[in-house]
């Protein structure tokens, strides 16, 4: 994501470096966190394990576009790569080497650009685009063009039309396997929404459900719980109706990033509700893995780090699934930043 532009001075210096989004950075403190003790072998948690990094990406161009500023990621029809920049382009990665090969530039109705964040495709090939400037999520074909957008409700839209803060809202976006459920994460939370019972502050996803001859209509929204001073950038569907979602801060000794594995089967329909409190039963979670516990496995890292491996992870896809393991994928996004990588994980998570 990029920045709101009327910060303090010092402050907007450290979050251009970050990528931290302002509100986490302003409105609540950074989580207490500890060095970790040297990880051995592969393993970040009993249930994650890092494979393999790579910076090849870094710094790099194709048909004229950075190659960089990344915050999502997705598996396209023909088997490559998407990766989505936050400034206007949609560039595709070779599916086996993971070259990049190409660059669309995407645009607004009125030709503007977009504050591209979350990024699905549907099974004829669509992209689904989630921005966080309004926010709004729209539909574009394999050249760029804009073919329409979805609903939104009134309330995540961006202050005064809303409740929600400039460049908080749409991060994350995901759909089903099946494709027949979109969830969008919202970054941070409304206003006027409060916390739960463990005072953990609560964000809306919101759903969306495909018709059966085509297009999207609003379907159920409901809170999740973030922890105190993250933000969510991210999450990807399973298939039996889960959330793999990620948290993330920035402090001075480095990024936080947190992979947990959401249940929002029982949780509060919030659609109707004005102000989410502790009333509102929340997706379930349960922390899968920090990731500054993961082995470095000797990665570099430009800026102070809690685990030289980490940098400003915003994108996330899963390549494969088999036997209640899963094959991820995530990018960090270097904000075209020289102290900041472009980097890419590869990671498997068991999730039974």
């Amino acid at each position: 994501m990029r920045l709101a532009a009327a910060l303090p001075a010092a402050l907007a210096a450290v979050l251009l470096a970050t990528g931290t989004p302002p509100a986490a950075a302003v409105q609540r403190a950074a989580p207490a966190v500890q060095r970790a003790a040297p990880a051995t072998g592969h393993a970040c948690s009993p249930r994650v394990s890092v494979d393999r990094w790579s910076d090849a990406l870094d710094k790099r161009t194709v048909d004229g576009t950075y190659v960089g500023n990344f915050s999502a990621l997705a598996r396209d029809t023909d088997g490559d790569l998407l990766a989505l920049s936050d400034r206007s382009a949609l560039v595709t990665l070779d599916g086996r080497t993971r070259e990049p090969l190409r660059a669309v530039p995407l645009a607004d109705e009125h030709g503007a650009p977009l504050d591209s964040e979350g990024l699905v495709v549907e099974r004829g090939g669509d992209r689904l685009i989630a921005s966080e400037t309004e926010p709004s999520v729209r539909r574009y074909d394999r050249a760029g063009h804009l073919r329409g957008r979805l609903p939104v409700p009134e309330a995540l839209r961006v202050a005064p039309a809303g409740r929600a803060t400039a460049n908080q809202t749409f991060e994350g976006l995901t759909a089903s396997p099946g494709g027949r459920t979109l969830t969008a994460s919202m970054e941070a939370a409304l206003a006027g929404d409060g916390t739960d019972a463990q005072g953990r502050p609560l964000l809306r996803f919101q759903t969306w459900e495909r018709r059966p001859h085509g297009g999207y209509a609003l379907g159920r929204q409901y809170a999740y719980p973030v922890e105190e001073g993250m933000t969510v950038p991210e999450l990807t569907a399973l298939d039996d109706g889960r959330l793999l979602v990620l948290e993330r801060t920035f402090t001075p000794q480095g990024n936080i990033v947190r992979l947990y594995l959401a249940d929002p089967r029982h949780a509060t329909a919030t659609q109707d509700t004005d102000r989410l409190t502790a009333a509102v039963r929340p997706a379930h979670k349960t922390l899968l893995a920090d990731l500054t516990h993961c082995p470095s496995l000797g990665a570099p890292a430009r800026q102070p780090q809690l685990n030289p491996l980490l940098d400003n992870i915003e994108g996330m896809t899963v390549l494969d699934r088999r036997a209640g393991r899963l094959h991820l994928l995530l990018v960090s996004d270097d904000n075209q930043n020289p102290k900041q990588i472009t980097r890419l994980y590869d990671m498997t998570v068991r999730i039974r």
